[in-house]
């Protein structure tokens, strides 16, 4: 039995020489070996094959150099808080206080004009489903659903306003 790694030298067993490097598998004697096409060559002594395609070139392109200066200057303007860089982050800030102050006031018009409805119109105040009146259901459960969407409303409002900002340094 032989082992991979070693070879019989007058009996002796001595180490591979190419032990640790990349072998081609050894042949059994008398058998052809034929190159693989695409496989890497082994020993410089051996024949090569004839045609070899050669690979297609790529040209890499790591940033574009047009955005570079742009966006460099944006962002160092936005880390080192010059006063153009407060006025861009003023400007957002601004913009996210105008739309939860929007969203603040038709919450606080629709929910207070609620019980003004219900004391200008007595009969509907009246009404029950279920033997619930109207008026509990509409201040007591209906709120609820109307908050979250208009949290989830603000919350895409305010992602689109820093997209923007974001775009706006980068270009």
């Amino acid at each position: 039995m032989t082992d991979d790694y070693y070879r019989r030298v007058n009996g002796v067993r001595e180490p591979d020489p190419t032990l640790g490097k990349s072998r081609k598998p050894v042949a059994p004697e008398g058998a052809a070996v034929e190159p693989v096409p695409g496989a890497p060559s082994g020993p410089k002594h051996e024949a090569k094959p004839e045609h070899h395609a050669k690979p297609k070139r790529q040209r890499v392109i790591l940033a574009d150099p047009r955005q570079a200066t742009s966006t460099l200057r944006a962002r160092v303007e936005l880390e080192e808080q010059t006063s153009w860089g407060k006025l861009l982050v003023r400007d957002l800030v601004k913009i996210q206080l105008r739309t939860a102050s929007w969203l603040a006031l038709l919450v606080m018009v629709t929910l207070c004009s609620l019980p003004v409805l219900f004391y200008l119109i007595p009969s509907f105040g009246r009404v029950t489903v279920v033997g619930i009146p109207v008026p509990w259901l509409i201040l007591g459960v209906a709120p609820f659903p109307f908050l979250f969407g208009i949290g989830l409303w603000y919350n895409r409002l305010a992602e689109r306003h820093e997209r923007d900002f974001v775009d706006m340094i980068e270009n």
